[in-house]
């Protein structure tokens, strides 16, 4: 693995787990008292860090250091499981939009 293959790696499994946190990279940066650019400079791989901020990403974000070093191995399973629970948030989101349009029409109708 290059150094360039490595800057890849972490920067994809940077952007992932600050993703799942539900961090932007401004909330993040933030956190860390860093510069926004620099969150993202490093998932593009521009850039690299300090061990000193690997710890402190792994610590705002939750995640051993070594889990921004290792290439993401996805399972079916996890495939599945993603494709579920986004399925069901989207029919949620459909079920209560068509509710909601139903409810306004009533309302229009019977005033």
């Amino acid at each position: 693995m290059t150094e360039s293959d490595l800057r890849t790696v972490f920067g994809e499994n940077l952007k992932r787990y600050r993703i799942i946190k539900g961090f932007s990279q401004a909330k993040l940066a933030e956190i860390l008292d860093i510069s926004p650019n620099f969150i993202s400079e490093l998932e593009t791989g521009k850039r690299w860090l300090s061990s000193d901020t690997l710890v402190n990403l792994s610590e705002a974000l939750g995640v051993n250091p070594y889990e921004f070093l290792r290439p993401l191995e996805i399972s079916n399973n996890e495939i599945i499981t993603f494709i579920n629970e986004y399925t069901k948030k989207a029919s949620d989101i459909t079920s209560n939009a068509i509710i909601q349009a139903l409810e306004e029409l009533r309302r229009q109708y019977l005033l």
